[in-house]
């Protein structure tokens, strides 16, 4: 085992710690992917509600489809979309790769920030579809992932020396995994450009050093809770919208 992968695991291992918010996304993300299997074998379809839901089943439990969002102003769309996942191995992969890379950007830059990153990715990931293929249903958390994989790359780049760099290396090795898996798989590459990108700029412009942090604790722990009420919001009007439908 060479130095540079026992230092990764390190930082893996390290990083594992206070993982609040992390645990709190894959939750939401197992529950509501449940909810959404159980539903489709009531209605008899068996293995592909788990392995391979309809688009039907899907924009049900609230899939991203740009005509439901912009004819009968289903708004919370955007957000939902990235808690549904198009089959087992479609959720597996995304939370591995949250557990993978969000615990150790949860303890550098905290909660507050980590779901500002996660939030503002989602939404740029789904508006970069809407340009893309708008009349997609289109599901899943990668978008936001690669928010905070793109995040990542440009704010450890900023942060610089060995560790910096380090462990910019290995958030972009991710990135390069996951892309591949995604041209492999048919994934939604317009989502995970659109993440990347919106994660790049923040981390960009995020500060890194604990001075600055400080000062802009309370405008992101502001941000947060907007975060948090958009998001609740968003998941409660999935069953909602069954009643006024």
């Amino acid at each position: 085992m060479n130095a540079q992968y026992r230092r990764q695991r390190f930082f893996l291992k390290s990083s594992l710690r206070g993982n609040s918010l992390v645990q709190i996304l894959i939750y939401a993300n197992l529950i509501l992917f449940t909810l959404m299997v159980l539903h489709g074998t009531v209605l008899g379809l068996g293995m592909q509600a788990i392995m391979n839901p309809s688009p039907r089943l899907m924009v049900h439990w609230g899939g991203q489809y740009w005509p439901l969002v912009l004819d009968n102003g289903e708004w919370w769309r955007c957000i939902t979309y990235a808690f549904t996942h198009g089959g087992l191995i479609h959720l597996g992969f995304n939370m591995v790769v949250l557990y993978q890379v969000g615990p150790l950007l949860e303890a550098e830059i905290g909660w507050s920030r980590l779901l500002t990153v996660y939030t503002f990715a989602t939404i740029v990931a789904t508006l970069a579809g809407l340009f893309w293929h708008p009349m997609i249903v289109v599901v899943g958390a990668s978008g936001a992932i690669f928010g905070l994989i793109g995040f990542s790359v440009s704010y450890y780049h900023r942060v610089g020396g060995g560790i910096g760099l380090q462990r910019r290396n290995f958030m972009f090795q991710w990135a390069l995994m996951a892309f591949v898996f995604g041209f492999i798989v048919g994934a939604d590459n317009a989502a995970h450009l659109g993440g990347a990108i919106a994660g790049a700029a923040l981390g960009w412009v995020m500060p890194v050093n604990v001075r600055d942090q400080r000062k802009t604790e309370n405008l992101f722990r502001g941000i947060a809770g907007f975060c948090v009420l958009i998001t609740v919001l968003s998941i409660a009007f999935i069953p909602i919208s069954w009643m006024m439908n």
